[in-house]
């Protein structure tokens, strides 16, 4: 049953780079956008090489997926050694399909749609949703994400909104400078559109307090094994039964709902579930991806 949760997590990990890439290369690249973050890092690279080389590579091909790929090595190798090894593989299948996708693709020698507006609405839709369903399958793009979560677990008061804020506004000022201030702005109106479709799509960072009544202690131990949470337990007595019940209660991310939900109907089918979302968490609590 792990197996094949852990299958389909690697298949919509796989699914979404592919959306992801195939958002990039029919809307993004087509009108000379830049994407956030290192792959709009890897982008600017791949336009100067470009210019540089004279017409060396085929405009039917974009290298900056195998540009995004060797600047995301020395931030692999920090995340298989200071983060997980689960979360290493699942984010290196995710940067490797990208790497596949973005380079063989086909990019169209005109735009689908004329409008560069429309193109980046329906690049930052296509793209955030991609980006969403693997991190929904708790992987990552890598790049920022991986130094979001490296510096998360560090430092307790630590601000991934401002680094990628830093970072993409980094890179937009270098487009304006080295290109045209249009594309600056039109790139940064599609990161916004990117941006929201991708927190509505993800939504592992939604905190959820669960308070469970059941007659098996073994439910914490499952969850402890199993989900790498933690539970506070006391014991109660039913109001009406007279029964004396086990009270747990933990906070996950809603994303690990599903699997917590599976542990106790498995484990005690007549136990009782409140879910109370949105609440926010100080103290020790681990935040994951």
């Amino acid at each position: 049953m792990i197996l094949n949760q852990e299958s389909k997590r690697y298949f919509f990990i796989i699914l979404g780079a592919f959306i992801f890439a195939l958002g990039v290369n029919l809307f993004v690249v087509p009108v000379q956008l830049y994407s956030s973050g290192v792959l709009g890092i890897a982008q600017i690279i791949r336009t100067l090489l470009e210019q540089i080389s004279n017409g060396m590579f085929p405009s039917s091909i974009d290298i900056s997926g195998i540009i995004n790929f060797a600047i995301n090595i020395p931030l692999f190798m920090l995340a298989y050694h200071t983060i997980s090894k689960r979360f290493f593989v699942r984010t290196l299948l995710s940067v490797i399909s990208q790497t596949i996708f973005l380079t063989f693709i086909m990019i169209p020698t005109t735009p689908l749609v004329d409008d560069i507006l429309t193109n980046c609405i329906i690049g930052g839709i296509v793209t955030g949703f991609g980006i969403g369903l693997t991190l929904r399958c708790s992987g990552s793009g890598g790049g920022l994400d991986i130094l979001g979560v490296y510096f998360t677990k560090k430092l307790p008061h630590f601000s991934v909104g401002k680094l990628s804020l830093f970072i993409n506004l980094s890179i937009y000022v270098v487009c304006a400078f080295l290109f045209h201030i249009e594309i600056a702005i039109y790139s940064a109106i599609y990161t916004t559109c990117f941006t929201l479709v991708l927190d509505k799509t993800h939504y592992q960072n939604i905190n959820v307090t669960c308070v469970i009544f059941t007659k098996q202690l073994e439910i914490q131990n499952k969850v402890l094994s199993e989900m790498g949470r933690g539970m506070t337990f006391w014991q109660g007595k039913g109001a009406y039964t007279k029964e004396n019940t086990y009270v747990m209660v933990t906070v996950i991310s809603k994303y690990e709902v599903n699997q917590l939900k599976h542990i106790i109907k498995g484990l005690d089918p007549q136990a009782f579930t409140l879910f109370f979302e949105g609440m926010s968490v100080d103290g020790h609590f681990e935040k994951r991806l």
